[in-house]
């Protein structure tokens, strides 16, 4: 009779070669279960991004592995609760589990002159502010407009609002003031800025002048 061997137990090093020998799964695919491929691709990235193994997300959350792995491959719809101990144990608001729906990936398309104009502190005649688009709600994280200054102004008002603002100058010339600095933008040049920092045209040198501001927000504003 042969001498019975021991099988030593698994060790924590061990699950973590588990871990980053798994493969990261292909982004969801389009098809009846959608929201089930895309909710286990988000909790399957998210584990292996911080580094948990299947079955050490299963004990996080208080499920068996097999019901985890069930998750990762879209073969169950979880309950909310699930989704919740889910969200909690990967440390990640739980609508970050359905990002990637359709619903969440508007596209705005604006034909050329058929954005709203916006009216500004000192906006006057020849002075246009045209909005390229914006998105709604949490996907609202960049403001585009086109500015368009076709006669000068002895007097420019100076902005300050968050997030921070890009511009890149189409047709002209202009000094444009920040921080009590002044920049000569021409055609080609670009400016990137703090947008709390009071800033705006100081004078226009070569009319007419049109330029791209983007206004891009580390969170949605308020």
């Amino acid at each position: 009779m042969s001498p019975r061997r021991s099988v030593p137990a698994p060790h924590a090093h061990d699950e973590d070669a588990e871990a980053a020998a798994e493969p990261l799964p292909a982004p969801p695919q389009q098809g009846a279960t959608q929201i089930e491929s895309v909710i286990g691709w988000r909790v399957r990235s998210r584990a292996r991004e911080v580094g948990l193994s299947s079955a050490e997300l299963a004990k996080r959350v208080g499920l068996s592995r097999a019901m985890i792995s069930k998750i990762e491959n879209a073969q169950v719809s979880p309950s909310l609760a699930t989704l919740s101990r889910l969200a909690e144990a990967l440390e990640v608001p739980i609508t970050s589990l359905f990002q990637g729906l359709d619903e969440e990936r508007d596209a705005l398309y604006t034909k050329s002159g058929g954005g709203p104009e916006l009216g500004r502190p000192g906006t006057r005649s020849g002075h246009r502010y045209q909005l390229l688009g914006s998105m709604r709600g949490p996907a609202k994280r960049m403001e585009p407009m086109l500015v368009s200054l076709t006669s000068e102004s002895e007097v420019f008002p100076l902005y300050q609002h968050p997030g921070t603002e890009f511009l890149y100058m189409l047709e002209g010339e202009m000094e444009y003031g920040y921080s009590g600095a002044s920049y000569l933008i021409t055609v080609g040049d670009s400016l990137q800025f703090d947008g709390e920092v009071p800033h705006g045209p100081v004078r226009l040198t070569r009319l007419p002048v049109r330029f791209i501001s983007v206004t891009a927000y580390g969170q949605p504003p308020s």
